[in-house]
C-alpha cells in the first residue's frame, strides 16, 4: 500500500498502457474494446495520474474495433483532463495508425513504420480448383447479392463494385478521424491518404506524428525525473489451451505475423 502523508507533494504518475497484436473483436491475441475498456478505465482513473502514455505496436486490423477503441480512449480522457501521449514501437499502420491519432500526441523510434491510411480487403478463388476435382458448388439465397464474393464462384464484377464501394466508405470514415485529430499539422500538399507507409523521420515531416522519442525520458522531460510509472496491459493465458482452441489460436498467430510481414517485420 502506498503510504500518502499530508503536506508532502506526491511525485506525478503516468499510467502505461501496453498495446500490442492486431486488432479484432475475438481471441486472446487481439486488441478489441471489450477486452482493453477496464484496462482504459483503470489507466485514467487509479491514482490521478498525470498523463496516460500508450505503448503501441500494432499492424492493424478491425477497422470497427480501432475506431470504438480511439473513441473510448478520447471519453476518458476529456473525462478525466488527463492527456495522452502516444509512443509507437516497431509499426503503428492502418488499424494501428488509427489507435495513435487518438493521443493528444504521438511520438515514435526512428525506425517506426507508420502511415497505412487506407482499406484493404483480400480473399481467395478455388473456383477452378474445385472444377478440376469434379466438385459442384451448390449454393441457394433469398437476396441477390447474399452470397457476395463467395470464394467458390468465379467472381462477380457486380460484387466487386460493391466491395469498393464499402471500402470507399470505410476509408473516407479513417480519413475523418486522421483529419478530425491531427488537423493542421498535416502536410496539405501531400497525399496521406494513399495506404502508403514511412518512417518516423518522414512522418514527423508529414506531420502524423511529433517526433522521435521514447517513453520513459519524454515522460520525464514533461513532468520531472521523480516521474513515476503504472503499467496496465492484457494478460496471456499462463497454460496452453488444446483441440481446437488450440488450432484457432495458432492460425490466429500465423495471420498475425502475416499482418506484420506487410511491414518487413
Amino acid at each position: 500500500m502506498k503510504l500518502r502523508l499530508p503536506f508532502i507533494k506526491n511525485p506525478p504518475l503516468v499510467s502505461v498502457l501496453r498495446l500490442t497484436g492486431t486488432i479484432g473483436a475475438g481471441g486472446r491475441s487481439t486488441l478489441s474494446d471489450a477486452a482493453l475498456a477496464p484496462l482504459l478505465e483503470k489507466a485514467f482513473r487509479r491514482g490521478k495520474p498525470a498523463a496516460v502514455a500508450i505503448e503501441l505496436n500494432s499492424p492493424g486490423g478491425s477497422p470497427v474495433q480501432s475506431s470504438l477503441i480511439a473513441a473510448r480512449i478520447r471519453r476518458l480522457s476529456e473525462e478525466t483532463k488527463v492527456p495522452v501521449f502516444a509512443f509507437v514501437e516497431d509499426v503503428a499502420a492502418s488499424g494501428g495508425y488509427w489507435l495513435a491519432s487518438a493521443a493528444d500526441e504521438i511520438w515514435a523510434d526512428a525506425s517506426s513504420i507508420l502511415g497505412s491510411i487506407g482499406v484493404i480487403s483480400s480473399g481467395f478463388g478455388a473456383h477452378i480448383l474445385l472444377a478440376r476435382q469434379g466438385v459442384e458448388r451448390r449454393v441457394h439465397t433469398a437476396g441477390e447479392s447474399k452470397s457476395m464474393l463467395d470464394p467458390f464462384r468465379p467472381e462477380n464484377p457486380e460484387d466487386v463494385a460493391r466491395l469498393k464501394v464499402l471500402l470507399g466508405d470505410l476509408h473516407e470514415n479513417f480519413i475523418a478521424q486522421i483529419k478530425t485529430r491531427r488537423g493542421d499539422k498535416l502536410d496539405d500538399q501531400t497525399n496521406l491518404f494513399t495506404g502508403e507507409i514511412w518512417t518516423a523521420q518522414r512522418a514527423t515531416d508529414l506531420g502524423l506524428i511529433e517526433g522521435i522519442a521514447h517513453l520513459k525520458p519524454k515522460m520525464q522531460e514533461r513532468f520531472g525525473d521523480k516521474v513515476q510509472f503504472r503499467r496496465y496491459g492484457l494478460r496471456r493465458p499462463f497454460l496452453p489451451r488444446f483441440g481446437a482452441q488450440l488450432a484457432q489460436d495458432a492460425l490466429a498467430g500465423l495471420e498475425e505475423r502475416a499482418a506484420y510481414a506487410r511491414f518487413g517485420l
